[in-house]
């Protein structure tokens, strides 16, 4: 039993590490996508996020997510003491909630891309607290703490919807409310790409965003046993189906193969199978690699060509449609370990009902306070810089620095 003990607590710790690595990953990914004017803004935002997030997290988030349930809403202990939840004796309280604080720190980084470029450093401070304190840890109750959802039957193993897309339906209400970069849509309809600044910085943000999922949907375990590797397995199946899924999209629907895209539907293979990574089989790891890819693919030109969202990093289409289209793919593929199989597996329709309640209660929530919440700091702080450093760059606008200043150059 000690031995036990030591091992899930040393496990989760490092799973805990792996999952901290993801805010270099997307930090690397967002800068590099970006124009190189406004990186040092990009990289301190993704820096910021962390050490907010823990103050918001341990003082108010912790308690909302984990503290005893009240009605099946939301936590109503723990607050200011994130070292005294109960894990009966399987791990360390105190590792439980470093790992947790790490899911939470993740979510808030993906608000980041999307509005990046056009956003007051100031104001996305004050959201990336919120996030944590409030959105982030209410709806991951629901799922994770005992609340509503998890009562009813809904399955998100490591967070496709409790993280994914908790993070990326907050960041569509912050790209719509602080709008599009200037000159992105012409008034002849145009769509204007702005060529990312640094792909090698991006490619490099991808493939340590990959690493740090095994972190991630391993550690959600919270125990060192068989199913850690065979989740480290099944997500290794779906971004690699999901890799070859995006490239042959892209080089049949484009012309040319488009590594960013590929890069971003990968990402969205990864956020996918993270509800369902321990309950399906291999064929079914492999289909929801491919369908989380192709989704986020056309949900990127969906939200570019007909919503006309501006997203600079594809934020909404990876982590929010990638998370919801890899929810409901657990009431379709949910064959392992669970009580209800999956539709295509015998059990009806089922689970995927209760997916579907899932998914939309947390979009609907997420839209909700996420859109009060960047409305609230649009109306009195202001959420949007002067169009003249936008135009500038934010790097000289917000920091008075630059992160290339020998051969800096400007749109």
């Amino acid at each position: 039993m000690e031995l036990q003990y030591g091992l899930n607590t040393l496990w989760v710790f490092v799973a805990g590490i792996l999952v901290f690595f993801m805010q270099a990953g997307f930090a690397l990914l967002e800068a590099g996508m970006s124009r190189q004017k406004n990186t040092v803004n990009i990289l301190f935002k993704n820096f910021m996020d962390f050490g907010l997030g823990t103050v918001a997290y341990c003082m108010v988030g912790f308690g909302l997510m984990y503290g005893a349930d009240k009605a099946g809403i939301v936590g109503s202990t723990l607050f200011l003491n994130p070292l005294g939840y109960d894990t009966a004796g399987t791990l360390s309280p105190a590792v439980f909630f470093f790992f947790q604080l790490m899911f939470c720190a993740a979510t808030a980084t993906i608000v980041s891309g999307a509005v990046a470029e056009r956003t007051k450093f100031s104001s996305y401070l004050v959201f990336s607290f919120l996030i944590s304190a409030i959105i982030y840890p209410v709806s991951a109750h629901w799922i994770w703490g005992g609340g509503w959802l998890a009562q009813m039957g809904f399955i998100d193993f490591a967070g496709s919807t409790a993280v994914h897309s908790a993070g990326g339906w907050s960041a569509m209400m912050g790209a719509i409310l602080v709008g599009p970069r200037i000159g992105k849509y012409g008034a002849d309809g145009k769509i204007k790409a702005f060529t990312p600044s640094n792909i090698f910085m991006a490619c490099l943000g991808f493939f340590i965003l990959w690493l740090a999922w095994y972190g991630f949907n391993p550690g959600s375990e919270l125990a060192f046993d068989e199913h850690v590797l065979y989740t480290a397995i099944t997500t290794t199946v779906a971004v690699a189906v999901g890799s070859i899924a995006a490239l042959l999209l892209t080089w049949f629907r484009y012309g040319k193969p488009d590594l960013g895209l590929s890069m971003n539907g990968a990402l969205g293979a990864l956020v996918a199978i993270t509800a369902g990574c321990k309950f399906v089989d291999l064929p079914g790891a492999a289909c929801i690699g491919a369908i989380g890819a192709v989704a986020v693919i056309f949900s990127v030109e969906l939200f570019d060509k007909v919503f006309r969202v501006d997203d600079p990093v594809g934020a909404i289409s990876v982590h929010g449609m990638g998370g919801a289209v890899g929810t409901l793919c657990v009431g379709l593929f949910a064959v392992r370990e669970v009580k209800v199989k999956g539709l295509f597996y015998g059990g009806g329709f089922e689970q995927l009902g209760y997916q579907a309640v899932g998914v939309l209660s947390v979009l609907t929530w997420c839209v909700v306070a996420g859109g009060i919440m960047f409305f609230v700091i649009k109306k009195t702080i202001g959420l949007r810089v002067h169009a003249d450093e936008e135009i500038g760059g934010l790097d000289i606008a917000e920091h008075a620095s630059e992160a290339y200043p020998e051969f800096v150059t400007r749109e």
